[in-house]
Parts: C-alpha cells; structure tokens; sequence
C-alpha cells in the first residue's frame, strides 16, 4: 500500500475508532493523536510526489468498483429512508433515480471501458492535499476544545461528539478522495461522501431548524450529484473513456460541452453558487468547526476545484461564459448581502460565497492567468476563512456573542484572540496579503481577455467587500484606549490551531512567489504548453514583500510588555466632555453617559431578501439560456 492509498484510508480508519469509543478523554486524545497522524501523511505525500508527480491504477480495481457499488446502495438505503421518514421526498427521489442509473452503468455500459489512470498526483492535487490535511487536520484539533464549552453552553442538546469527529474524518476522507482521483465514478463517490457528511454536520443538534436545514444541504447537493452521474454516463458511452484527464483534453465542441455542462452544474451546486447557496447559509446551525470545514477547506473547495480542473474546456465556450456569469452575479451580490450583516458567522457565510464566485470566475475565464488567480485565491482563501470561522467560535466562548456589534469589548477580553481576528481579516482584503494579491492579477487577466463584464463586477464587488471587513475591523480596535483586560480562559486545544493558522496566513503570503514560482507555473505551463507566464512583475512582489514586513509592528501593542497603563492614552471626541477614561462622556445637565459605536448596515439597501430574489432569478435565466444553447449547438 502506496501513501496515497494511506493518506485516503487512514481519516476513514480514524473515523470508524473515534466513532466505537465514548470515553471523553480517550476519544479527545485519539481525536488529537489521528489529527496529528493526518498532517504527517499530508506533508509525507506532498514531499514524495511535489516535483516529479505521480499516476497509476490499482491491480484490483474491479474489487474497488465492487465495494464502492455496494456503499452506493447502502449510502442511497439510508438517504432513501431518511428521505421518506421525514417527509423530504426530494431527497428520496433523487437518489431512486442517481444510484440505480450508476448501478446500471457499472454492471453494463461500463464493461469494455478501461481505466489506464486512476490515481493522479500533480502540482494541483498536491496543493489541495495540503490545504486539506492541514486545515482540515487543525480544525480538527480546534473541535475537541471547541465542543467542551459547546455541552456546557447548550445542555439541551444530546451529546454525540463520537459520531461528530468521526464524520469530519470521514470528510477529510472523502475530500482526499476527490482532489487526487482521476477515474470519474471515484470522484463521483467520494463527492457524494461529502454531500452525506454535511447533511450529517448540520443536523448535528437535530433541532428543527437544522433538519431541514441539512436536509436542503442534501437535496441541492444530491441534484448536482445527479448531474454528475448523468455527466459519467454521457462520457462513457459517448467517448469510451472515465478519466477526467482524457476529458479536458478534448476540444470544446458541441457534443463535449454537454457532460461538461452537467459536471459545471454539480460544481456550482457544492460550491454553493446562485440559486443553489441556500444549502451553505443554512449550514450555520452547526457547530463552528462544521462550519469552518464546510467553508473553507473541504466541501465547497471539491465544487471549485472540479471547475479548475475544466478550465481547458470553459474559457470562451458557451459554457464557460455561462459559469462565468453565474459566479459573477455570486461575487457582487453576496459582497453586498454581506454590508447588511452583523452576526459575524452570516458575514464569513457570505463572504464566502462570493469568494467562492471569484474563484469560479476565474477558473471558468480559462487563460493561465485567471487561474493561476483562482488556485491562489483557493489556497489565501481556505487558510484565512478557516482562522476567522475558529476564531469567532472561540470568541463567542469570551464574549457569550458573535455579534459584531459586541466585539469591541474583546481587547478587554482577549488581546490574543483579537490579533488573530485582525490578522485574519486582513489576510482577506487588505494590501498586500494573498487575496488583494490574487484579486490584482484577475483583473489583469480579465482587461487581457478582454471581459470587461467581470472587470466591473470584480471592481464593484471588491469595493463592497471593503465595507463589511472595515466595519468589523473598527470594532475590534475602537476600544484600543480603553484600561487593562479581564482575565479570561483559552483552552488550548482552540489557541493551538488558531495560532498556527494565523502563521499560516502569514506564511502564505511572504512564501506566495515560491508558491507561483514552484507549483503554480510548472503545473500551468503543462496545462497550456507556455512557459511564459509571468503575472506579476518581481519589482511588484519586492514591494508587496516590503509592504507585509511593515505589518510586523502590528503585534507590538498586543505582547504584555507594552501594556495599556504604560503608553499614553489620548482623550478622544466624543457627544461630549471625555471624562478622561475614553470610555464615558458628561451629557446633557452633567450626566454621565457611555461611549457606544455602531455599524450602520444599510438593510434597506443591501437586504438578502431584496438582493438573493433578484440574484436568484437572474442565475437561473442564465443557466436556462445555457441550456438553450448547448440544445442549440448540438442541433446546429
């Protein structure tokens, strides 16, 4: 056994020991051990297989196929099951049609096809690899504090931390799975793997609310599975072949663009794209670490990835220019829901989104620049969404809130947990950390493409995103004057992974030209057979560097030796007289009021009532017309 094979099975074991032990503190410590265990192989992997790569088969592959059939039937059992007993016939009836139709191809069609590659190891599955082992394996480090305080907090909710750990490792899984694939009906299943451990994520508290939350998670996730497996029986019988690599191959024409449309749909849907984003905002319900997976390095990172992975066969193509749209409209409208949020989670739900949209703007535009864009913005993306999702649970622990609004007490609370916040948002949209950097080259090479559409939707979307990250921002330092902090306890299991996630997105963006210059550009000069790409300048990147060195005095104010009661405190304006601790003011008749500072969040404007009809409706006449065209070429 070969260590991808163990890089696959080894979360797949962990999950199945974590789920038969119940002792709490022998589970905690096998949850850690396991985690630990992840990274190992993670880095062991990409050590191996980073420079010259990787591809072969399996001897038995047909045993493979056999077990993977069976686990369909039994996955599709329970989903069918589930469906009925709960009254979500959707879910019921899109699975009857899904695994029979994937049954029936594996026992007929798919006889006289061979796989010659099942495995393949390259620049762009090693990168994933790691964002996925290493995020993922933090995250699970997190959730063992996290879900201590989690009990405590919310004593009606039954305790089921085996079956949680267990399912994040079966994600972990399942995600490995997808990126270093190449036999379709492997992705399939691994892809259905995860649409099953998220609905099982979100359903964690089996309220209400989170039932049908999860089961909407499920319905969507299960439609685009259901394209997908239309998508592998198309390619199969129409081109004899199961490898993804065959497929981007091929030229874009008429009858291709068919499966690819399907397998774009599939990806839109786990990525969480209008009008299909209802599952991912609904996933709040869940605990923090579900929602930091979800969000940041697995389950929508499978939907962008598959799209990278078309690129070749988007690009100009009708639908390319389709999903182009789609994540254009995803971009602006959800950076301008985000305006309207204060709960901290909705906001990073929505910041997401369009982060999402972006990447897939960039992926579906198809030149070496747009993507080289789009894999780093997957990369700043997952690293830095994740810090802000962990953060913000641990937050919640200090303050009892994640209401923005709240947040400016948390210097008083927690210095640590606030340099980790800052670092955090300014990793998404300030200069010069990785997303501004990554956003910089898409608009260079959506103006070279000549899309100008994006160019203004990029622009507009990337202002709005200054406004809600500005805002949080504010509040996190507008008590940066005010006397001492309260003492306040951080478990280690939440402070580990939180700092070195913040080093992460440190790391990142200092080492991003080592990034570009070792993986992004081989891996892209393969793909287009060009070696000439160069999309930023190296006086460009000696500035940026420059720049992010100067955010080192950043921490200065937050290490103990520089506490509050030693530096100078300047009274600041306020309604009226400071009463000298920047916190109170004399009012009207000599009365003594407190400071308050509030958001203003425009709901009248920017509301996600108003703005999601409009983006819904807009979304789906695009992909209506797509469908329209694709008819319409295969009859031309």
């Amino acid at each position: 056994m070969n260590a991808i094979s163990v890089l696959i099975l080894f979360p797949l074991a962990a999950a199945l020991i974590i789920f038969l032990v119940r002792n709490d503190i022998v589970r905690n410590m096998i949850v850690r051990i396991c985690a630990i265990i992840t990274a190992a192989i993670t880095l062991t992997v990409v050590c191996l297989y980073f420079k010259d790569g990787l591809s072969f088969t399996y001897q038995n592959e047909k045993i493979i196929d056999y077990i993977i059939a069976l686990i369909e039937v039994l996955v599709s059992g329970y989903v069918i099951s589930t469906g009925i007993k709960n009254k979500k016939y959707i879910v019921s009836i899109f699975s009857l049609i899904q695994t029979p139709l994937m049954l029936w191809f594996e026992f007929t069609q798919k006889q006289g096809i061979e796989v010659q590659t099942s495995i393949v190891v390259d620049k762009l599955s090693t990168i994933m690899v790691l964002v996925i082992g290493i995020v993922g394996s933090l995250i699970c480090v997190y959730s063992v504090g996290y879900m201590k305080w989690y009990h405590k907090h919310h004593e009606d909710y039954k305790e089921r931390k085996s079956f949680f750990f267990s399912v994040i490792f079966l994600f972990l899984s399942a995600m490995f799975g997808i990126v270093l694939s190449n036999n379709l009906t492997w992705i399939y299943f691994c892809w259905e793997l995860t649409t099953l451990s998220s609905f099982l994520l979100i359903g964690y508290t089996r309220t209400k609310e989170a039932k049908n939350n999860s089961f909407r998670a499920l319905a969507i996730n299960l439609g685009g599975g259901l394209a997908f497996s239309l998508a592998i029986v198309f390619i199969g019988m129409k081109f004899n072949t199961l490898e993804l690599s065959t497929l981007i191959t091929m030229k874009p024409e008429a009858i291709v663009l068919v499966p690819v449309f399907l397998l774009s749909i599939a990806a839109l849907t786990k990525s969480a794209q209008l009008p299909f984003s209802s599952w991912l905002l609904g996933a709040m319900v869940a605990p923090t670490p579900s929602s930091a997976l979800l969000h940041s390095a697995t389950m929508v990172k499978a939907g962008v990835y598959l799209i990278i992975r078309l690129a070749p066969l988007l690009g100009d193509s009708s639908v390319g220019k389709v999903v182009t749209l789609v994540g254009g409209i995803t971009f602006l409208a959800c950076s301008l829901m985000a305006i309207s949020q204060s709960d901290a989670k909705k906001i990073l739900a929505y910041s997401t989104l369009a982060n999402l949209g972006l990447i897939v703007i960039c992926a579906s535009v198809g030149t070496q620049e747009s993507l080289w864009a789009a894999i780093l913005l997957v990369i700043f993306h997952s690293v830095s969404k994740s810090l802000l999702f962990i953060s913000v649970g641990s937050i919640e622990h200090q303050i009892g809130s994640r209401n923005v609004e709240d947040m400016d007490i948390l210097l008083d609370v927690s210095r640590k947990l606030s340099l980790y916040m800052l670092i955090g948002i300014a990793g998404m949209f300030l200069a010069p950390f990785g997303m501004l950097i990554s956003k910089w080259v898409a608009m260079k090479a959506f103006i070279d493409s000549n899309n100008i559409l994006t160019v203004i939707i990029l622009a507009y979307g990337s202002a709005a995103t200054l406004f809600y990250w500005s805002k949080w921002m504010g509040k996190l330092v507008s008590n940066a004057n005010s006397k001492g902090t309260t003492k306040h306890k951080f478990h280690l299991d939440e402070e580990v992974p939180i700092f070195i996630h913040a080093v992460l997105v440190v790391v990142s963006c200092f080492t991003f030209p080592l990034i570009s210059k070792y993986a992004l550009v081989p891996y892209l000069s393969d793909l287009f057979g060009n070696t000439t790409l160069v999309p930023i300048g190296t006086s460009d990147v000696k500035i940026m560097l420059y720049m992010l060195s100067m955010f080192i005095i950043l921490p200065i104010s937050f290490i103990p030796i520089y506490k509050m009661n030693k530096r100078r405190r300047v009274p600041i304006y306020m309604a009226g007289e400071n009463t000298g601790d920047n916190e109170t003011f004399y009012g009207a008749a000599g009365v003594t009021q407190k400071l308050e500072l509030r958001n203003w969040y425009m709901e009248g404007y920017f509301g996600v009532k108003r703005l999601s009809f409009w983006s819904n409706i807009i979304t789906i006449g695009i992909l209506c017309a797509g469908v329209i065209l694709l008819v319409g070429g295969l009859a031309g």
